[in-house]
């Protein structure tokens, strides 16, 4: 059947007002008069998609919204019905698959969604959450002979393929190196200086306490540089993230590291990095209960951050990328801090480690000797850096 462009107009408007007020077959009846389209008008594919749809005729619908988003691939609301006509028919795959792309078309900047297809939104988001419970059940129940003493490794790759965890790479603030592993803990017997450190944690501990019993000792860890704008961290001149430094800036802070040699010598056992004006570096750090260390990122992922807890109460934690762990006196955490990370206490006992920074085991001396000049180039270019948190 031959239309003209009128005749087509008026089947149209007949088709999409009986749409409107519900009467399918009426709709279904005209639209399916303009499958072969008319001069300057295309067939209305979605329309007749979504008038067979409601007749019940999931074939034609189906067929009807093949040909439709063939022209038009990112069509929110074809996107919806073919997804929800899947999952009617059973088709849970594909109905996630569509489901997922309308979700991502309605998520790119400046996409125009119309009312009626945000209640349509919510039941993908609803559907993808209930097919991604079916699919950590399933891959429970088929790996339930796994052993427990699967590698983390192995544990991770699950977790992040099930949305359980969020992926976390190095993002460090200042410098990279590229082809480092990207690990966020380390673990302490991965490390033969680890143990004489752990070793002299109660001749560390008694210098301490007696760096608390002399007085006010400590600083604020992220304070104001004179000449420069104020770090943009809620810390800022806040006792309550604070430091007692024993080296800085590539020397020994005077009197501090004379009134701890034990502390000092168990330092001199670890690959500390020394580059002038900038490491070594290591301090007492303290954080007093109701204190919180926003998430942020080190400056370089050429260096470990060793914390050697000294007090350790309940109700404190350190996240690095998506793992948390908690401090216990005298066990050494040590962390790549180019990840994400943050630190808090919620306990009611303040919470003080020994923190230092370690050379990358995977760089080469001749790295090392490298990273060292080129440190110290950008140090005598623009000053010493200093972390601000």
């Amino acid at each position: 059947m031959h239309l003209t462009r009128p005749q087509a107009d008026s089947l149209a408007r007949e088709g999409m007002t009986a749409l409107r007020n519900g009467n399918a077959a009426v709709a279904y009846e005209r639209l399916s008069l303009l499958r072969d389209g008319a001069p300057g008008m295309p067939a209305p594919w979605f329309l007749i998609a979504q008038a067979a749809q409601a007749l019940g005729r999931d074939d034609e619908a189906d067929d009807a919204l093949v040909r439709f988003l063939a022209t038009e691939p990112r069509h929110l609301g074809a996107l919806l019905t073919m997804a929800a006509l899947k999952r009617r028919r059973g088709d849970d795959r594909a109905a996630e698959s569509f489901y997922r792309t309308a979700l991502s078309v309605a998520s790119q900047p400046g996409a125009t969604i119309a009312p009626a297809l945000v209640p349509l939104l919510r039941v993908g988001e609803t559907f993808l959450t209930e097919v991604a419970g079916r699919f950590s059940a399933h891959l429970d129940a088929a790996l339930k002979d796994m052993p427990r003493t699967a590698s983390p490794r192995i544990r991770h790759a699950l977790d992040l393929l099930l949305g359980r965890s969020e992926l976390y790479l190095q993002q460090p603030s200042m410098f990279y190196f590229p082809g480092l592993a990207q690990r966020a803990y380390f673990e302490r017997d991965e490390f033969a200086w680890v143990a004489p450190i752990e070793a002299a944690t109660g001749a560390i501990r008694a210098e301490l306490d007696a760096v608390l019993a002399a007085g006010p000792g400590f600083a604020p860890y992220v304070q104001t540089m004179a000449g420069r704008p104020p770090p943009a961290n809620p810390l800022l001149d806040d006792p309550g993230w604070g430091a007692f430094h024993l080296w800085r800036g590539g020397v020994p802070v005077e009197p501090n590291a004379t009134i701890c040699p034990n502390t000092m010598a168990a330092l001199s056992l670890a690959p500390i990095p020394v580059i002038p004006g900038r490491s070594p570096m290591a301090i007492f750090s303290r954080l007093t209960p109701g204190t919180h260390i926003r998430p942020h990122h080190g400056m370089l992922n050429t260096r470990l951050i060793c914390h050697l807890p000294l007090i350790a109460p309940d109700g404190c934690a350190l996240r690095v990328g998506s793992e948390t762990r908690p401090w216990r006196d005298g066990r050494m955490l040590i962390f790549d801090d180019s990840f994400e990370h943050e630190a808090w206490n919620r306990g009611t006992q303040t919470r003080i480690v020994l923190l230092f920074e370690v050379w990358r085991p995977e760089l080469t001396a001749t790295e090392r000797d490298a990273l060292t000049d080129i440190f110290a180039a950008i140090d005598r270019y623009q000053g010493p850096v200093v972390d601000t948190g």
